[in-house]
């Protein structure tokens, strides 16, 4: 069986197959992050190439099954893993976690894409203004000379970044203490996120929250038609049982 991706969910499932008897698991990581939490048992690390690339893998590899349990935002791959999955006719599973769900005391605007939320933030008060969507989508808070910008990446941007950038390498999980002491030491006017669900960097919200501060709100790009999805690993446990049988 092959795994994409390197979210939780991913290492979860890897770690509870990989001592199945009669199974043997493939993890596959694209590489973006420099020192990516590894999954057990066999991983692979680097693009495929396209769908040409994947298909060929599909066909080369004793693959039976497919389990795309990438980044909720990492819609090429995804896309990528339908038309291959299509191609050479395996059995494919999108395993996501569940998105955010706004809660009382909560101030949401939600918007499709990083450009629509970098003219919301624009719309805002001066003030800073905590980011944490990632090192490849700072470019659309570069030209934003008026307000400072507190950015939270695993690894160093890349590309344009704002000019006035407070810079933090970190990885979750993270505490509700921590993060409201964040918030406070930066004097942070407003969050914008990405809606990627599950518990490591939920924190965020939770102290945002008690701060009456509002967030931005990154919605996932659509999902692809046509694969069965789980939310959890159980669920796709049972999937690949169902598969096997």
């Amino acid at each position: 069986m092959l795994i994409l991706g390197g979210t939780g969910e991913a290492r979860s499932l890897a770690a509870a197959l990989v001592d199945t008897p009669g199974r043997s698991i493939v993890s596959s990581l694209a590489g973006r992050v420099s020192n990516p939490a590894l999954p057990v048992g066999d991983v692979r690390i680097g693009g495929f190439g396209g769908v040409e690339g994947l298909v060929d893998f599909l066909r080369s590899e004793p693959i039976d099954a497919v389990v795309d349990a990438t980044h909720s935002f990492a819609a090429t791959i995804s896309v990528h893993a339908v038309e291959a999955a299509a191609e050479t006719g395996h059995p494919l599973l999108v395993l996501r976690r569940p998105g955010w769900i706004e809660q009382d005391g909560d101030t949401w605007l939600r918007v499709p894409d990083i450009a629509t939320a970098a003219t919301a933030v624009a719309e805002m008060p001066a003030g800073c203004v905590f980011v944490t969507t990632g090192r490849r989508d700072l470019a659309a808070f570069a030209d934003d000379s008026r307000r400072t910008y507190l950015v939270r990446t695993v690894d160093p941007p890349i590309g344009p970044t704002p000019t006035r950038m407070i810079l933090l390498l970190d990885r979750g999980p993270f505490t509700v203490e921590g993060e409201m002491a964040l918030l406070g030491e930066h004097d942070v006017r407003a969050l914008v996120t990405k809606d990627s669900g599950g518990e490591m960097t939920s924190a965020k919200l939770a102290a945002a929250r008690s701060r009456a501060i509002p967030v931005v709100m990154v919605d996932r790009p659509p999902a692809s038609a046509g694969p069965p999805t789980a939310a959890t690993v159980p669920e796709a446990i049972a999937w690949l049982d169902s598969v096997a049988g």
